[in-house]
């Protein structure tokens, strides 16, 4: 009764039941540089990003428990997808999320590994319910991005999709979609995963600071040194 949207999440889901699709370019240029100065995979690195972005934002984790209540969990996991150059395929896989880089890099690059050559749509077992779909289209920088997703009770968790990163005017820029139910969240809400706060190592070891004032995202390995940042454009 005291949730600030709850008007708002019975108007999208009754009289006007509809979801919608953001997409902007992210400036990943300090990221892309430091990703191939330290020799990491981009997609883990920039799974962790997303998934980071996405703990950052209650509106994002929102979902309903077994007896129906609306509410939203502490963390959420990626469940994200692999390709199969051989036949040209995919499959969904996941690896839990840790707010240390370093933890999570290391078990998502060997899930990618254990999990390469399993063929079907859902592979890795026992994917919890507090999850977030990802995917990556690395063939194509799309300008937009539209779902058509009939389903009978609307899905709660963003669908997020980053495609090919490309350079532009000397930077490196990534396109970056959310579909997201629109009676959970609003633009206002949406748009914190591209303006995530920047982690500041000073006056907050141990997590992300979050507000308006920074635009970005520091990436941090447990000893404190810089692995990556990306800037929302």
């Amino acid at each position: 009764e005291n949730w600030e949207r709850r008007e708002h999440y019975k108007y999208y889901q009754t009289l006007v039941r509809s979801s919608y699709t953001l997409t902007a370019h992210l400036n990943i240029t300090k990221l892309f540089q430091e990703v191939k100065q330290r020799g990491l995979k981009f997609y883990p690195v920039f799974l962790y990003i997303t998934s980071s972005a996405v703990n950052q934002v209650k509106e994002m984790r929102m979902a309903k428990d077994s007896d129906g209540n609306l509410g939203y969990w502490d963390i959420c996991h990626p469940s994200y997808t692999i390709f199969h150059k051989d036949d040209c395929t995919f499959s969904d896989i996941w690896t839990e999320y840790s707010e240390d880089f370093s933890v999570f890099y290391a078990n998502c690059v060997k899930d990618m590994e254990d999990w390469k050559d399993v063929k079907g749509v859902k592979t890795k077992p026992d994917k919890p319910a507090n999850f977030t779909p990802i995917s990556c289209l690395p063939w194509l920088s799309q300008t937009s991005m539209a779902y058509d997703t009939p389903v009978s009770s609307p899905m709660y968790f963003p669908v997020i999709l980053f495609g090919k990163y490309f350079e532009q005017n000397a930077e490196v820029l990534i396109p970056f979609s959310a579909y997201v139910p629109h009676c959970v969240a609003d633009g206002y809400h949406t748009r914190g995963i591209w303006n995530c706060g920047a982690y500041d190592a000073t006056t907050n070891p141990t997590g992300f600071n979050t507000g308006d004032a920074t635009h970005g995202i520091a990436v941090r390995t447990a000893d404190g040194s810089a692995v990556a940042f990306a800037d929302g454009t």
